[in-house]
């Protein structure tokens, strides 16, 4: 089996999407946002490529089933219930709910990909139990592809290093793996900062950023590795929280 990392959106590289395992990884922050959405008892979160598609599908439910999130330029969109903060999506605000989700990076990284075996998203706050049913795909010969969905289409530092953390946890143990020059550049950025994700996150240009617009706070709860255990996977255009019905 081989595992590979790309970055940015896949849409030009769809011999890396067909019947593979995908993790789709934007670190700061809709990955992180996601599994807290779920671990709070979020019903489902639909991605959606922009602020109006949010608005036209919230259209389609009662209102108080819904609730309507995304952020760009890191702000909150305008007449939304939240934006992209992790420590917005708590269980008094989205159990039971269905989030409507549109960011300006991550839930861009998850469109083109029907073709894959499985898509799950990924993050440090859900490392082990991702990494878990990666593993599992990985002995049974699948193939695994790795998205970092990057800042404004361009390399990110944080999503490159969680993903290489990834590569590493996956390949871990296993006898007959080829690992991708995009794979193994990866797990190089990761044993640089090793545990120190704060340095990884004050190297980037996103982490920067969003000290830079107030949000500090997020940065230490994307960094709290394995404090969200849950494994989020899209399947019929939304994501939902991996359980007995959706055992694989």
């Amino acid at each position: 089996m081989r595992i590979d990392v790309v970055f940015g959106p896949p849409t030009a590289m769809p011999a890396l999407i067909a019947g593979r395992v995908i993790a789709v990884i934007d670190v700061l922050r809709a990955s992180t946002s996601i599994a807290f959405a779920l671990g709070n008892g979020a019903r489902n979160i639909v991605p959606l490529e922009s602020a109006d598609e949010v608005i036209t599908r919230a259209k389609q439910f009662d209102k108080g089933e819904v609730r309507l999130a995304g952020e760009r330029k890191m702000l909150i969109v305008p007449g939304f219930d939240l934006g992209n903060s992790p420590g917005e999506f708590t269980r008094e605000a989205v159990e039971g709910k269905t989030v409507l989700l549109t960011t300006t990076n991550g839930t861009a990284a998850m469109f083109g990909l029907q073709a894959a075996r499985d898509v799950v998203v990924a993050s440090y706050v859900n490392l082990e139990a991702v990494s878990v049913l990666m593993r599992t795909a990985a002995r049974a010969g699948t193939d695994i592809t790795l998205i970092c969905a990057g800042r404004d289409k361009l390399f990110s530092l944080e999503d490159a290093a969680c993903a290489g953390r990834y590569v590493r946890a996956i390949a871990k143990r296993l006898t007959k793996v080829e690992i991708g020059d995009g794979a193994f550049a990866c797990t190089v950025i990761d044993r640089k900062y090793g545990d120190r994700l704060d340095q990884l996150f004050a190297d980037s240009e996103a982490g920067q950023a969003l000290v830079e617009a107030g949000f500090a706070n997020d940065l230490e709860t994307c960094a709290a590795v394995d404090s969200c255990p849950v494994i989020p996977i899209f399947q019929d255009r939304q994501i939902t929280l991996l359980g007995p019905d959706r055992e694989r």
